[in-house]
């Protein structure tokens, strides 16, 4: 197993274009590190440097103790998983997980072996004298993952590997993949894996540690629980949750010594820690962010700290309902479980509804840094 640094790491392309701004990343020994963000963050860029498949404009990239910056990927200890599966058609399954031990001069017996022991991993002992178009969109995919196994590399890097694959499937696969890791990780085996996804669902349910990117740069490092209820800034609250946070423009405003939080034409009273910690910002423009589960309505008034609105429009999930509410000029989102929503719904559609937020679980961002200044 290996551990993977980033230091100032840079991408500069030849027309001046600078995709990766000096970021600092270092993933732990046996650690799964997902690196998510939307298309064009250079996600993937930063993985390919890693590999080798991109040069590197400044900084380092580390593997174990070996700066491997100009190092071919064959010599860096690594094996990649791509998007696209990258299989040999004309080889059958054993000879595609075989392909590349036998390039690195492995002995006969010994290529047997470790190709019986992925397919083993990965339930394709059935599949081996198969060629590629007669493999399903997962048995593919578990090829392509059983030939990063076979190679038993410091690092596994995986790029989007699930894209291809239906909604069923992808689900499937993220359980395999975790699995396996947790599985080589107790066997000893080198298990250090970097996985670059757009998908946060794959991110939240994958990684021991999520990186955000967006346009190059590293927006917050952290667990999934941690990015979810504690977001640095404005960014990582809207990218990470579905349905998303709610995210709009408010005033922090101070009478009689207690800060308010404006929404609409209402004030919302801040709990006694969020005072104390956005004081400061007292009387200036601010962002103000709580996700959907965190609004409850009712068809009736609450009895205190409550605004009201119009319910406009609903989604059924089955299990749940998401409500969205029009209050003055913007759309609020609340999430709510089918029994609760019901009632409300069939007693309030395209009528008044009242809501309130759990106010220890909103979040305040500076208007100008973006940055989270309740935490």
């Amino acid at each position: 197993m290996a551990e993977v640094t980033f230091n100032k790491l840079e991408k500069v392309y030849s027309n001046g274009f600078k995709a990766v701004h000096g970021i600092d990343l270092k993933i732990a020994e046996g650690e799964f590190m997902v690196i998510v963000g939307p298309s064009g963050c250079a996600k993937s860029t930063t993985l390919r440097m890693l590999a080798g498949l991109e040069t590197i404009s400044g900084g380092e990239v580390r593997i174990g103790d070996r700066i491997v910056n100009n190092l071919a990927p064959k010599s860096r200890g690594i094996a990649m998983v791509f998007q696209n599966y990258a299989l040999y058609p004309h080889m059958t399954v054993k000879e595609n997980l075989a392909f590349g031990l036998k390039l690195s001069k492995m002995p006969k017996a010994q290529i047997e072996e470790q190709v019986l022991e992925a397919a083993k991993i990965l339930e394709l002992e059935e599949l081996l004298d198969r060629l590629p178009r007669q493999l399903s969109g997962g048995q593919a995919q578990r090829v392509a993952v059983g030939r990063a196994i076979v190679k038993k590399p410091d690092v596994f890097l995986f790029d989007e590997p699930l894209s291809n694959l239906d909604a069923k499937l992808r689900a499937s696969m993220r359980i395999r993949i975790s699995d396996l890791h947790k599985q080589l990780k107790k066997s000893g085996k080198p298990a250090t894996t970097v996985y670059v996804t757009h998908d946060q669902t794959e991110a939240m349910t994958m990684g021991d540690r999520i990186c955000v990117m967006k346009l190059g740069h590293i927006m917050q490092v952290d667990t999934p629980d941690n990015l979810y209820h504690y977001p640095k800034n404005m960014f990582v609250a809207g990218f990470i949750g579905a349905p998303e946070m709610n995210i709009k423009p408010s005033k922090l405003v101070e009478k009689d010594g207690q800060i308010g939080l404006t929404v609409g034409h209402y004030t919302l009273v801040l709990n006694a820690s969020q005072q104390d910690k956005v004081r400061s910002h007292a009387g200036q423009d601010v962002f103000f962010g709580v996700r959907p589960e965190f609004v409850s309505v009712s068809a009736t008034p609450f009895a205190e700290n409550h605004s009201q609105g119009e319910l406009v429009r609903v989604e059924n999930m089955g299990h749940e309902f998401f409500m969205y509410l029009k209050v003055d000029n913007f759309e609020l989102t609340c999430r709510m479980p089918s029994d609760q929503a019901r009632p409300i719904i069939e007693s309030s559609m395209h009528g008044t509804v009242y809501f309130q937020f759990e106010m220890d679980k909103c979040h305040i961002f500076d208007a100008k840094t973006e940055q989270n200044i309740s935490l």
